[in-house]
This record gives C-alpha cells, structure tokens and sequence, in this order.
C-alpha cells in the first residue's frame, strides 16, 4: 500500500478520536466540566498515537506543509460526517463551497514537486525498522 495511503488512514483514524474528544460531550450539556476535561482527554490519547507516526511516515514523501494541509482536510471530513451523524447539523451550501476551497488547498501545495525532504535524511527513530516508502 502506498506510503501516502497510509498517512491518510493513519490521520483518518487519529481525527475520529479527536474530533470525539473535542465535539462528542456537546450532547451533554450537564456534564460537569472537569468530567469532560478528564473524558476528553482520554479519548485524544489514542489521537496521538496515530497522528505522530502518520507524520513520521509521511514526512520525507511529503512536506511538513502538505502533511499539515492534508491532515486539515481529513480534519475537515471526519467533522463533516460526525456533525451530521452525531449531532444532527446538516451542511450547508457555505459549508460545502468552504470545503472545496480547502481542497484545492491541498492540490496547490500537492503540486509542490521536489519539495518534501529525502528519506534519507530522516533516519527511523532508534528500535524500528525502515520499512519500503512507496
């Protein structure tokens, strides 16, 4: 599977929880604060676990820049579906210009050729492996 693939799915799987973590207890209105806090904490753990390797694995293939501009995309999705699944907000014709404007965000910066830093120089990090980048 390509390197980029990856990246996506790894992002993907991180914006659920933290889309959750930071969206998730506004059903909850009479929830305590400091129980919110604590909850949504724990639920953007696993957000961090899935974030920084899809960085690691991304940059070198890619910019830092497209990276971050990417992951504001699947950002932007992964909110899209749970607005309209788990709090009921349908999009708008607003939204949805908004969004494609965002990703022809990521098609300016995708075209950046020759950009993103060589493999190379971004050794694995000590006890894994270098596995194939494509």
């Amino acid at each position: 599977m390509p390197t980029t693939l990856w990246v996506v799915l790894l992002l993907v799987g991180s914006n659920a929880f933290m889309t959750a973590a930071w969206y998730g207890h506004l059903k909850y209105p009479a929830a305590r604060w400091y129980w919110v806090i604590l909850v949504s904490w724990l639920i953007a753990l696993p957000e961090y676990a899935l974030q920084v390797p899809a960085n690691r694995l991304g940059y070198g293939r890619l910019s830092a820049t497209q990276l971050k501009v990417i992951q504001e995309v699947v950002s932007l999705s992964v909110f899209a579906v749970f607005a309209f699944f788990y709090l009921g907000e349908a999009p708008t014709w607003r939204t949805g210009l908004a969004f494609l404007l965002i990703v022809a965000a990521v098609a300016l910066v995708r075209g950046e050729g020759g950009k993103a830093v060589p493999a190379a120089e971004h050794p694995p990090p000590a006890g894994v492996e270098a596995g194939p980048r494509g």
